[in-house]
């Protein structure tokens, strides 16, 4: 018989972190039918030994087990992991989980609640960070995003509006967007879905709860991915979602950042460009930026003004969060809507 939910954890060298991790799948207090899928990506650790022995406890309290790996010498990737836990897996519905984070004991309770009410969405929660002060700015992000913001912040370089190891949908509608891209080490498998999600019309909510202990390491999966892919990712999203749809716009920082986002737009879209704005009054002064690289004649030359004189939307590459408030407070002051008015792109 079909669990209702299976909780979907890829398993790769994890030994350090599985104790912790299937102690909080026993846990639970969700009173329906869970499973446990587990896939093995060609682990040389003691990960398998120790997911034999949580199977006993596991099944004896009436969650099954279903464990499932491959024979190859190399691992396969986190992608690819994730699409043969859901394939061996029954539940109608999904809870993500990575083998080196702790969930807390009402999680698949609360988001199954919040997946029934909303079958089309990806369901997020907020997190614990470990160790607590390793991604500060980002774990604010994360967890105090207002419901608005979960569709209108998808641009920045934080990636996916609630972080993957919360996510938690329908099988149903992870069959209408999946599945994961399975190109393995250095492919943003999580952003492509979240994009393919967002595409078919997905919504995206969080439980404000902290439903997640997420561990950050640096030797992660996530940090093979080089920025320069993720980057083009976002501008292609970018341009498709947003740009496609505004006649003209002003990129909001004539710094680098700025200066980086008009060179990787496509040339329809750099020419809706007819300022940058800031606060510096050196760039301000100078009056334009020169497209050098560009090989129209005349070379192409954007106005620099102050943020005071520009008329939106605007595109923004000022980091949020890092200048004690005054950039937000200088936005704020304007009076604009966020998604109509203007898009965090940094």
């Amino acid at each position: 018989m079909a669990a209702q939910v299976s909780v979907i954890l890829p398993v790769h060298d994890a030994e350090p972190w599985l104790d912790e991790c299937l102690r909080s799948v026993l846990q639970q207090d969700f009173q329906g039918s869970m499973e446990l899928s587990v896939f093995n990506d060609a682990s040389k650790d003691k990960s398998m030994t120790i997911i034999e022995e949580w199977k006993v406890k596991l099944e004896g309290s009436g969650i099954p087990v279903v464990i499932g790996g491959h024979s190859c010498p190399s691992p396969r990737g986190v992608g690819y992991s994730k699409n043969q836990a859901i394939a061996q897996s029954s539940g109608s519905y999904l809870c993500f989980l990575d083998s080196d984070d702790v969930m807390m004991p009402q999680r698949v309770r609360l988001q199954h609640e919040a997946a029934v009410r909303h079958p089309t969405s990806i369901i997020g929660c907020q997190v614990r960070r470990e160790p607590p002060n390793s991604t500060e700015r980002y774990t604010r992000w994360i967890n105090q995003l207002a419901s608005d913001q979960l569709l209108t912040q998808v641009f920045t370089s934080h990636g996916p509006t609630v972080v993957m190891p919360t996510w938690f949908c329908s099988r149903a509608w992870f069959s209408h967007v999946g599945p994961f891209d399975e190109g393995g080490r250095g492919v943003p498998e999580d952003l492509l879905f979240f994009y393919n999600h967002l595409r078919r019309g997905g919504g995206v909510v969080r439980v404000d709860q902290s439903l997640l202990l997420y561990r950050f390491r640096p030797d992660a999966a996530t940090h093979a991915v080089l920025e320069s892919t993720i980057w083009t990712h976002r501008v292609c999203f970018l341009e498709e979602r947003a740009l496609c749809h505004w006649a003209t716009f002003t990129i909001w920082n004539a710094g680098r950042q700025g200066r980086r986002l008009y060179r990787s737009l496509s040339e329809g879209a750099r020419r809706k460009v007819v300022a940058f704005c800031d606060v510096d009054e050196k760039k301000i002064k100078k009056g334009f930026y020169c497209y050098e690289e560009s090989q129209a004649r005349p070379k192409p030359r954007v106005p620099v003004l102050h943020f005071r004189a520009a008329r939106p939307p605007f595109v923004i590459c000022v980091k949020l969060d890092l200048t004690g408030g005054a950039f937000e407070d200088n936005l704020s002051s304007l009076r604009l809507k966020e998604g109509r008015d203007f898009l965090h792109f940094s």
